[in-house]
């Protein structure tokens, strides 16, 4: 038999036993304790982070960079969630159940608002309700770190009494009036709920309250201003 033919018959040469080692370190796979593959360091490092249109995002390099981009700047208005409420409306396929959310804005200074919203989530309820309330902001005046003068409002069945306090007091005052004061800069006042204890009527007789504040100088001559017609009226009836 010819040499050639012999060379043809003969099975194929297998590969060094060291390079096939060699082969299989490079394409190890690592294992959690779980059983499941985990992806190297290496492999994460060469693959490229997608956004949700394909396109390459650029990578982080790590907690130092989130800190970064966080924004310290201190808020201008706070905010408080001062009732969160279920409440169904009845359809044709059953009842539908969303929540109500009351929230109160201020910042600290003079300016105040509330906000009153409905959402299929406590989340999206509470973010309505933000919004609205910042809509209705309203600025009122204030004496010192107290109200100028006693003032009672009525807001449906709710009816609220509020009065200025000597410096030192504090806000004696329930749970809804307390969170609306909190957020006016408001460090001393004396109320009283004589009415209603729905939280969203006591909320709206406060800011109302509150909007109805009048500085002292400007109560003090419309007081004399009356008190001149009086006696102008007066004097015209001895007549």
């Amino acid at each position: 038999m010819p040499a050639a033919s012999l060379h043809s018959q003969m099975p194929p040469a297998r590969k060094d036993w060291s390079s096939n080692m060699a082969d299989a370190d490079k394409n190890a796979k690592v294992v959690n304790k779980s059983g499941t593959l985990k992806m190297t360091d290496e492999t994460a490092a060469t693959r490229a982070r997608k956004d949700i249109n394909g396109k390459a995002m650029p990578r982080r390099n790590g907690r130092r960079d989130r800190n970064r981009n966080m924004d310290t700047t201190p808020k201008e208005f706070d905010t408080v969630t001062i009732n969160i409420d279920r409440v169904s409306r009845t359809v044709k396929g059953g009842r539908r159940m969303r929540f109500k959310a009351l929230v109160a804005m201020g910042n600290h200074k003079n300016k105040i608002g509330i906000g009153i919203a409905k959402g299929g989530d406590v989340t999206t309820a509470v973010q309505k309700a933000t919004t609205k309330a910042k809509k209705n902001m309203i600025e009122f005046n204030m004496d010192g770190e107290t109200i100028c003068h006693e003032v009672e409002t009525r807001a449906t069945g709710a009816d609220i009494l509020m009065k200025p306090a000597a410096p030192g007091t504090g806000i004696i005052a329930g749970g809804v009036v307390r969170s609306i004061i909190g957020l006016t800069g408001i460090k001393n006042l004396i109320s009283k709920s004589l009415g209603s204890t729905n939280k969203v009527n006591i909320a709206y007789a406060v800011v109302e309250g509150l909007r109805q504040q009048t500085p002292r100088s400007e109560w003090v001559g419309n007081t004399g201003k009356k008190a001149e017609t009086k006696k102008s009226t007066a004097k015209k009836e001895d007549k």
